[in-house]
């Protein structure tokens, strides 16, 4: 079993959080390959960030279609993630929704911990896209600038076990999500400090996308989830043009 794991974001020492977080959760036998996308922002935390590493994920996808048997989208809110499962014929999962089912199955309500206030109106859509609002608790987030986007985990650490806390002592969260690629393996390392699950996305996708994997679903030949349908283009990478213009019944 393969499985691509495509860090939107441009930062090489996220994608090395990423990669050691999906190394631990990963099966016996399951190989693992990161990509970091190759244009776009350092952590994304607005709408049109996602939309440019959505995008660069999407060429990452493409680029490398054929040698996976399925596809993780590493950071939260999921850039690109619905379009990357129009597009492919094998798994795709991101770390928000992965997160959500994850959080779901282990309590009622649950909150988010973010790295930044200028994020949590996109996590809150995702959250609504995902038909869970009701569920969510709150979120909160570190109100400070970042040093560095690779060493948040170290540099907040004692903070961010507080926003967790204060999560289930003030808005009665049953568990808490740590968000973002950022922190990747940080709920690893504190969740027997805390009173609550805590969930880590890096660790969810790669569980759930195993899953998938082994179940084999089909891919859709009716429904919004079909192929995009094959028309003229014009600019876009050699890899991708070749899957938008490949028909539906020629498989991969």
């Amino acid at each position: 079993m393969k499985i691509l794991v495509i860090n939107p974001n441009i930062s090489d020492s996220v994608s090395a959080l990423i990669q050691a977080e999906a190394q631990r959760s990963a099966s016996p036998g399951t190989e693992i390959e990161v990509a970091t996308a190759p244009f776009g922002v350092a952590y994304i935390e607005t709408r049109f960030e996602a939309l440019v590493g959505g995008y660069a994920t999407a060429c990452l996808a493409a680029e490398r279609y054929g040698s996976y048997d399925g596809v993780v989208v590493a950071a939260f809110g999921d850039p690109g993630l619905q379009g990357i499962k129009e597009l492919i014929d094998v798994p795709a999962v991101g770390l928000t929704e992965s997160s959500l089912m994850t959080a779901a199955t282990l309590g009622q309500r649950f909150s988010i911990i973010a790295i930044s206030p200028r994020i949590k109106a996109w996590y809150r859509e995702t959250v609504e896209r995902s038909h869970l609002a009701s569920r969510l608790a709150s979120i909160r987030a570190l109100d400070e600038p970042l040093r560095d986007i690779g060493s948040v985990q170290q540099d907040y650490s004692e903070r961010l076990k507080v926003l967790c806390n204060q999560v289930v002592d003030d808005d009665g969260a049953d568990v808490i999500i740590i968000a973002g690629a950022p922190l990747a393996g940080l709920a690893r390392e504190i969740r027997d400090e805390l009173p609550v699950p805590i969930v880590d996305g890096v660790a969810s996708a790669i569980t759930q996308l195993e899953g998938l994997i082994r179940l084999a679903p089909k891919k859709a030949s009716k429904g919004s989830f079909t192929q995009p349908p094959v028309k003229p283009n014009r600019g876009l990478p050699e890899p991708l043009e070749r899957l938008l213009g490949r028909e539906l019944s020629g498989g991969r």
